[in-house]
């Protein structure tokens, strides 16, 4: 049974990268637009590795990350930042929030799927 990875990004472009790539690659996926239906869906669909932009509508990505770590039940799911904020001290942030990976924008396609099998090991297509 493929892995499913929850894509939480606001920018259609940028989605339709990640599901080409990872698609391709084998996983299943699962999106939403925005950091309140991103937390909604973890919640009801229990991915197995979310992705999270950081700059998002409703609640940011670091809200989104806070709320989902909060949860006993979805905690354990590991939750890569994948944003265009790259400063010096920005992936520590992520970090705070309770992200457990990053990868900075514009991402290489090969690094951002080292990053996803580093999570879920075994999933070679």
């Amino acid at each position: 049974m493929s892995k499913r990875i929850l894509i939480v990004e606001d920018q259609e472009d940028n989605r339709a990268i990640m599901r080409d790539l990872l698609s391709t690659a084998g996983y299943e996926l699962i999106e939403a637009a925005d950091g309140e239906e991103g937390v909604k869906l973890a919640q009801s669909e229990r991915p197995d590795l979310i992705l999270m932009d950081i700059q998002l509508p409703i609640i940011d990505g670091y809200e989104a990350t806070r709320r989902i770590k909060a949860t006993v039940e979805l905690k354990s799911i590991p939750i890569i930042a994948v944003t265009s904020y790259a400063l010096s001290g920005d992936e520590a942030k992520t970090r705070v929030a309770g992200c457990d990976g990053y990868v900075a924008k514009p991402f290489s396609p090969r690094e951002l799927l080292a990053r996803v099998r580093e999570f879920l090991p075994g999933e070679e297509s």
